[in-house]
């Protein structure tokens, strides 16, 4: 997880609060080179992304990677649909997945590894309004409890 967090460019903390993820995958992205700049950059927003297959290719739908400010005509549209590169068994198994009543896949985190852009991805499946105030009420009791044990040992 530690690669995650040094090369983060992305992070979606709205799909953990309203989704509960059941299992992630992770993925590479069909960028053009300006978007790779841009992304090096941290210039992008996956907080209205979704994960759409079709004709058995998984595409992002909705990630926004601002234009690149040296790229002229090269920008392409920041909105425009990315292709996702999996493997056809785990688009296969998504796609399985996604056709059960209330399962969706969200992308996660946008990170470089190596030199390569990833996205993570998750088959996730919505919460219900007392799962979120649940969630809530146990983060504000963990933080409690270790401010707590911080005065103790202080």
């Amino acid at each position: 997880m530690k690669q995650h967090a040094d090369n983060l460019i992305a992070n979606n903390k709205k799909a953990y609060h309203d989704y509960e993820i059941i299992e992630s995958f992770e993925a590479g992205i069909a960028l053009a080179g300006t978007e790779v700049k841009s992304l090096r950059m941290g210039k992008c927003s996956i907080k209205e992304a979704y994960v759409r297959i079709e004709d058995e290719q998984a595409s992002i739908y909705g990630m926004h990677i601002s234009p690149y400010e040296k790229g002229n005509i090269f920008n392409r549209d920041p909105l425009r649909p990315r292709r996702l590169l999996l493997h056809k068994s785990e688009i296969r198994k998504l796609f399985g997945q996604v056709q059960q009543k209330g399962v969706t896949i969200v992308p996660l985190k946008v990170y470089f590894k190596g030199q390569h852009a990833k996205v993570l991805i998750g088959l996730a499946r919505g919460k219900k309004l007392y799962d979120k105030r649940r969630d809530i009420a146990r983060k504000d009791m963990k933080r409690e409890a270790e401010r707590e044990f911080k005065i103790r040992n202080l």
